[in-house]
């Protein structure tokens, strides 16, 4: 009798841990981010930074897993994983938020902007945010920005000038603007993700490569392709955004608390993508890139073609252009 006396006890007593932690439990959210680049890249630490003021201003209960080098799958997928409410932030590039809305083209017009910190003011002006609140409409929220690199041309070959990209095959985002742009360049635009980029300089099956500093000091792309040409020709930056299902469940202490969060990230991550550009430069050449003296008015001249076709069919591309270059 003692002993079954006993076992009941035992049993209740670990039916009530079980119960008190899952009760404690039911009131964590795991939560998941991601995006495409590495973990050294400073969209990552952005990322990670949002998880860690997250936890700390929820006491734990927002716990966000960082999934970097598109784990989650690549950027369409996510989205459709944010639409439905199973990935919950995600940092993607424009390029990718402009298959949403097409005003996100107006961050590749190539020479808008002289370096990132110029770039990263323009995200507060009044086109760059109406651009954020357009994205209601896509199953998400958009919340902020954060930023690479300016874009550059790394080369199996050295590239001097616009000229020595005639008929090379170049690695170049997705996007319509960086297609308008390298044709007009005379090269061939060819699309494929980070992972493809070493192998396919190993073999020669690209000639060049599009790419921020970030992501070529990350892969080590100039291993392959030492020539480095210091175009400039684009920014780079990436939207900070959740899944507008699941924002829309939160309260709106929640929305506030997340929206602060997200927005000292954006500030702090705009100082670090300034700071990394230099950084990045140098330990690229400490590392053998070899930066070669480019004729980028030869680049620029082609510019200004690109920049009139897409300012013309879109009022909000219009009207971002004259705000950054104001600035």
């Amino acid at each position: 009798m003692k002993i079954t006396r006993f076992a009941r006890f035992a049993r209740a007593a670990l039916a009530g841990l079980v119960l008190g932690a899952t009760a404690a439990g039911a009131g964590a959210q795991s939560l998941k981010l991601g995006h495409i680049t590495p973990p050294t890249h400073v969209w990552h630490q952005v990322s990670e930074k949002i998880a860690a003021d997250l936890a700390t201003a929820s006491g734990g209960k927002m716990k966000i897993a960082v999934s970097p080098l598109q784990k989650l799958g690549n950027e369409a997928q996510m989205i459709n994983l944010m639409q439905a409410g199973a990935q919950q932030f995600g940092v993607f590039t424009v390029g990718a938020m402009s298959n949403r809305e097409e005003a996100f083209l107006g961050w590749s017009l190539p020479y808008v902007f002289r370096d990132v910190e110029h770039a990263s003011r323009a995200a507060a002006t009044p086109a760059a945010r109406e651009m954020l609140r357009r994205l209601d409409k896509h199953g998400l929220v958009g919340l902020g920005y954060a930023f690479a690199g300016m874009r550059h041309v790394l080369s199996l070959q050295p590239v001097a000038s616009a000229a020595d990209l005639a008929n090379k095959k170049i690695r170049s985002f997705p996007n319509p603007v960086y297609n308008d742009w390298w044709n007009a360049n005379g090269a061939a635009p060819t699309a494929m993700p980070l992972s493809e980029i070493a192998p396919s300089l190993t073999t020669k099956l690209l000639d060049a490569v599009d790419v921020d500093l970030d992501a070529l000091v990350g892969l080590k792309f100039h291993q392959q392709a030492p020539n480095l040409t210091l175009t400039g020709h684009m920014a780079f930056p990436a939207v900070i955004v959740v899944s507008k299902k699941w924002w829309d469940s939160r309260s709106p202490a929640e929305r506030e608390m997340i929206a602060k969060v997200v927005a000292d990230a954006e500030t702090w991550g705009f100082k670090a993508a300034i700071d990394a550009d230099v950084a990045n430069l140098d330990k690229a050449r400490a590392d053998g890139a070899q930066v070669i003296q480019a004729d980028v008015a030869s680049f620029q001249a082609v510019g200004g073609k690109v920049r009139e076709q897409y300012i013309a069919r879109n009022p909000l591309i219009a009207d971002f252009y004259g705000q950054a270059k104001a600035l």
